[in-house]
């Protein structure tokens, strides 16, 4: 068990951020995460975080995940002064970190997500984990179900995973997978590329777009200038930002200034 104390980290928000679908609110303070073979519960309140698990699996691993090394409030304090939409946004969503998730999972994942709702992809990467994943059990007897590798899928049918609710998205997956498994794509030689050159390579993928690979780029590869544009971030950007975002500004850091703007737009309600 691991005790933290840690500003601008808010589980709540990471949740609902859009960018982490194996991440389950248990109860009010408390959420469960699972990561490759791993299963993690952490606790929060206020800025006060507990993490179940030993310090060297915190240090090992759950640290880099959730970027606790990264100093999010100096990338707040370095937004415009007179930009009050992006000001509003960063204060709203102030506890989001991009997370640090598997490349596999989030190439899946973020296939699965076109013209689809967080509630639904979140079913589908559960259907997908429990059919196709491996059956893991912790030492305080949680079962849980691995993410299946690239493998598991490259030899289904096209509409195999139709059964796991993903309707048409199912060939982009089994399609991607076997690109992945022939090697006509490989993972390791995306992780040690630059952004543009990443971004360009996942392109080649069945099924990805510039929206897609940018999430990819984001969200796996922590390529952190990616800035992926879906409805929500586009509907900002021709409200607030009719001469473009200010990317020269956030060089380097977009995608965190993204996030933002995107859980603004999906749950303030003023």
């Amino acid at each position: 068990m691991i005790n933290i104390t840690k500003d601008n980290f808010n589980l709540t928000q990471i949740c609902e951020s859009g960018q982490c679908f194996r991440m389950l609110k248990e109860n009010d303070n408390l959420y469960s995460v699972i990561a490759g073979n791993r299963y993690l519960e952490v606790e929060q309140q206020g800025n006060q975080c507990i993490f179940y698990c030993d310090e060297s699996e915190f240090e090992g691993f759950w640290k880099k995940y959730f970027d606790l090394d990264n100093d999010y409030a100096a990338y707040i304090g370095n937004i415009d002064s007179e930009d009050t939409y992006l000001l509003d946004a960063a204060a709203f969503g102030s506890g989001i970190r991009i997370l640090n998730q598997d490349l596999w999972e989030m190439i899946v994942t973020f296939l699965i997500s076109q013209q689809n709702n967080i509630t639904r992809i979140r079913r589908c990467i559960n259907n997908i984990c429990e059919r196709y994943g491996e059956k893991q059990t912790t030492s305080q007897g949680k079962v849980f179900y691995t993410f299946p590798e690239a493998e598991a899928l490259a030899g289904l049918e096209e509409d195999a995973l139709m059964e796991c609710n993903l309707g048409y998205r199912s060939k982009y997956v089994v399609r991607t997978a076997g690109s992945i498994v022939s090697g006509d794509v490989s993972l390791d030689a995306l992780r040690s590329m630059p952004y543009p050159q990443a971004r360009e390579e996942l392109l080649k993928l069945y099924g990805v777009g510039g929206k897609v690979a940018d999430c990819i780029c984001l969200f796996a590869l922590h390529h952190l200038e990616a800035f992926p544009v879906d409805t929500h971030i586009n509907q900002a950007l021709t409200k607030h930002y009719q001469k473009g975002f200010p990317n020269d500004r956030y060089k380097g850091y977009q995608g965190i200034m993204q996030q933002y703007i995107f859980y603004y737009e999906l749950f303030n309600k003023q």
